[in-house]
């Protein structure tokens, strides 16, 4: 696992890349405010859910959740699970928000 600022994301995806952005939320925290990733709620992971997922095994997949610490729990179960490139949105929704929701 990895650490990726919001900067980082922000700036690739407004430049059009296509991002593998999984959102480890629960759904009202989804529906409130987010940055178009697949919602797949830690629970979900924790129980080896992950079928959706499973195609980007080889695929850098950025976590996000509401502070980071949620989704670097997922990146270290999903590394377990031989995910190899993981990447930890640094500071979560609320760093994203602090920076571009003014």
């Amino acid at each position: 696992m990895e650490l990726i600022t919001a900067e980082e994301v922000k700036t690739r995806l407004d430049a059009g890349e296509q991002l593998n952005l999984i959102d480890v939320r629960e759904p009202h925290e989804n529906a409130e405010f987010n940055i178009g990733g697949i919602l797949l709620p830690l629970g979900k992971i924790q129980n080896m859910n992950i079928d959706e997922i499973e195609a980007l095994k080889e695929k850098e997949v950025i976590c996000y959740c509401r502070s980071g610490n949620r989704s670097g729990q997922a990146c270290m179960i999903l590394d377990s699970l031989g995910f190899v490139k993981t990447k930890n949105l640094s500071g979560g929704m609320l760093e994203w928000q602090k920076k571009y929701q003014n």
